[in-house]
């Protein structure tokens, strides 16, 4: 048995890869608008320097879930660019510091409406966005709902509405039914808003083609190298690699167990690899006795459960001498993407990004690409 000095996994961010896959997908929503959806501490890879990343390559609206997260994106951003919150104009007491920072909110729910437009004078109209639901049963108003606002002069007095809004269930799947009746819905409910520029299309939504695109696009996941679950046609760039380095080495000298649970068996001679990465950092126990990573251009497997802090994979297939503790097993590289580890742990590539812990060293790379 073998150890060596523990260290922090590394997590590297490509930057120019997050701006290439945006230009991409505005290439793709033309003529339509491409903002992009910074949300989660940008999908778990730093708001800031995501956002920053994206408004080199010209991105101009930024779509957040939380206030808290629109202000701190202000603040990175200064007072360029528009932000969007997702989950409404919250409290009325909070209504001075959202709009004193720039904050955009949509509106999903009459109450909402009222509230938003309750201070705003004819001089000083409130921007907002008008979120309607076409078949998620989350946010928006539901149909009835906008039905009777579009019925009532009025209604919207007080309020500059940006853009109609609504959200597609099924984008990934190209020919689900679901997608072409929220579209024939979507067009229906906002008809009578004659003038008022939409917007439905997600990342899966832009891969639909155009006629899902309307005025502006609101892709997310595809920004951050996420292909499987947006439908995409072809990979995105790779964003993100992940590295654990390994702490020990050790010949199994007996046919034995591994792990909590005693769920794995290995057999005598089997050489096991401890890392230094486990679930408290976003490796996720479903990926036990399911997982796997890399070792230079060797595939290799985990064995037994993931932990808080560590996971075993078996390196038998590895040259005997070749891996020692310090070297590094790869979680997520080019031979294995952010959508394989979510298949193996059975997610979607979203979950694999926004779980990854604040312990990983994180290192920035690519930083100042820009270009139009």
């Amino acid at each position: 048995m073998t150890t060596g000095h523990g260290a922090a996994a590394t997590l590297t961010i490509d930057l120019g890869a997050v701006a290439a896959n945006w230009r991409l997908l505005r290439d793709l929503s033309r003529p339509a608008e491409c903002a992009a959806v910074v949300k989660a501490d940008g999908y778990g890879l730093g708001l800031e320097q995501v956002a920053r990343a994206v408004r080199a390559a010209g991105c101009r609206r930024f779509f957040v879930a939380r206030a808290e997260e629109g202000l701190a994106l202000r603040e990175a951003l200064g007072g360029d660019g528009a932000i969007y919150v997702l989950d409404g104009p919250g409290r009325p007491a909070d209504a001075p510091a959202f709009e004193a920072a720039g904050l955009i909110p949509v509106l999903n729910s009459p109450e909402d409406i009222a509230a938003w437009a309750a201070d705003s004078g004819a001089d000083r109209p409130r921007r907002g966005i008008l979120a309607v639901d076409t078949g998620m049963n989350r946010l928006g108003l539901s149909p009835p709902e906008m039905r009777d606002l579009t019925s009532r002069s009025g209604a919207l007095d007080g309020l500059e509405i940006d853009f109609v809004m609504s959200h597609l269930a099924c984008g990934e799947e190209r020919d689900h039914p679901v997608n072409g009746l929220q579209r024939a819905l979507f067009d229906e409910l906002r008809a009578p808003l004659a003038g008022v520029a939409a917007s439905l299309a997600n990342s899966a939504g832009i891969f639909l083609g155009p006629d899902y695109h309307y005025a502006l696009t609101r892709p997310g996941a595809a920004i951050y190298g996420i292909s499987a679950a947006t439908g995409a046609p072809r990979r995105m760039r790779e964003v993100v690699r992940l590295k654990a380095p390994i702490l020990q080495i050790r010949t199994v000298d007996r046919d034995s167990t591994v792990g909590y649970g005693a769920t794995c068996r290995v057999p005598r001679g089997a050489r096991l690899a401890t890392v230094a990465a486990g679930y408290a950092d976003g490796y996720l126990r479903a990926l036990g006795n399911r997982g796997h990573g890399y070792v230079g251009a060797t595939r290799v497997p985990v064995v037994g459960r993931v932990s808080m802090d560590l996971v075993t994979f078996d390196i038998s297939d590895t040259p005997e001498g070749g891996v020692k503790p310090g070297d590094h097993v790869d979680l997520i590289c080019g031979r294995h993407t952010i959508d394989d580890l979510a298949a193996e742990a059975g997610t979607i590539g979203y979950e694999i990004l926004t779980a990854m812990g604040r312990r990983y060293r994180r290192r920035y790379e690519n930083g100042d690409s820009s270009g139009t």
